[in-house]
């Protein structure tokens, strides 16, 4: 079996959902690559739409969540939509790609290459799978059609249900974190005479961060906060020019997992990604500063099921730290919901569920 992993830079969640599918499938021994798929749309297309995923999300994310919002409202009218349309005309240079480098099986981690599958699905007999990366069954998945459709949670199947997916297909393993990720030992550079806050934004380091540092530093005493800015160099410098012992500033990190594992509670914006390698190591966690639109609900459904605490202003997440990292009880409740909700060794299923499939 040959397996090639289709992945887009809209956010960092996508690009390292289809690192963990490969590091599991290179570790069952079966041979897998990841395909950045907008280089199969045209040149310098992946740059184009990461750059206007950005700007969407600049600010409060205002923008994203208008379009987010437009895409809730088309995909119930039940007609093809232009998303659609658009990635159809991808399918034909796709083919070729998965001929020429003799791929057995295609997966999808993003909905774009997922779509242009679907399509290509209709003129050729291919085998793929889709993978969602959030809480929540998105606007036009519904009109992929997926041998396989990867699910984060059992909580879920209804909404993916509703949209007119079999049961059949739904596999509701996680969203795939690798157990290299989750199996790692190293420790992080971090003191451990004190209880440690983590801050992370995201890969793009979004929102309101360097509010929310000055914040805890200057409320809540003897704690480390470490804050994990991303790719965003502007905000990391800010950080660092803060005159505080306690702060520890990094910018984009390779081994997020040990820093997780060092924490004693994490803050993170609710990306489906991130907040699935956050839960997957058992911390009790505090959602801030969602994008509006899916991250929203990626919150909702944490907050909801009590495995993490929602937080919507800067004022109230200082209070909410503080009592977190008091009470002992609350944050075992955390864990104990995360524990029974999320499946810790979500890559490690899928792909044996895959290779099962196989089989057969």
């Amino acid at each position: 079996m040959k397996v090639i992993v289709l992945t887009c830079s809209t956010g960092g969640g996508h690009n390292a959902c289809a690192k963990y599918i490969k590091e599991e499938f290179n570790d069952n021994n079966i041979s897998c690559d990841v395909k950045d798929y907008m280089e199969l749309v045209g040149k310098n297309a992946s740059n184009m739409i990461e750059k206007l995923y950005l700007d969407s999300t600049k600010g409060k994310g205002n923008i994203f969540g208008g379009v987010y919002k437009l895409g809730e409202l088309y995909s119930k009218m039940n007609i093809p939509s232009p998303v659609y349309g658009l990635n159809r005309l991808v399918k034909d240079k796709l083919y070729k790609y998965l001929i020429d480098n003799n791929y057995d099986l295609a997966i999808g981690t993003h909905l774009f290459p997922c779509l242009a599958l679907t399509a290509l699905k209709k003129d050729h007999p291919i085998k793929f799978i889709n993978v969602a990366t959030d809480y929540e069954c998105i606007p036009f998945w519904e009109e992929t059609n997926p041998d396989l459709f990867v699910i984060p949670s059992n909580l879920l199947k209804n909404k993916f249900i509703a949209k007119g997916f079999q049961e059949e297909i739904l596999l509701a393993t996680g969203i795939p974190v690798s157990s290299r990720f989750l199996n790692n030992t190293k420790k992080a550079d971090i003191p451990n005479d004190k209880k440690v806050i983590l801050i992370t934004s995201g890969s793009m380091g979004f929102g309101e961060l360097k509010n929310i540092v000055i914040n805890i530093l200057a409320q809540i005493m003897n704690v480390y906060v470490v804050v994990i800015c991303g790719n965003n160099e502007k905000m990391k410098n800010d950080l660092l020019k803060i005159n505080n012992p306690n702060l520890i500033v990094k910018g984009f990190i390779n081994n997020m997992n040990e820093y997780i594992n060092a924490s004693t509670i994490v803050m993170s914006k609710p990306g489906g990604l991130t907040t699935t390698e956050i839960v997957s190591l058992r911390k009790p966690l505090i959602h801030i500063m969602p994008i509006p639109g899916v991250e929203e609900y990626n919150a909702k459904f944490f907050a909801d099921n009590k495995m993490s605490i929602k937080v919507n202003n800067v004022e109230d997440l200082t209070k909410q730290a503080q009592m977190l990292l008091d009470d002992e009880t609350l944050q075992q409740e955390l864990i104990n919901n995360q524990i029974k909700y999320i499946n810790k060794y979500s890559a490690a299923d899928m792909i044996k569920y895959i290779l099962e499939q196989e089989v057969k």
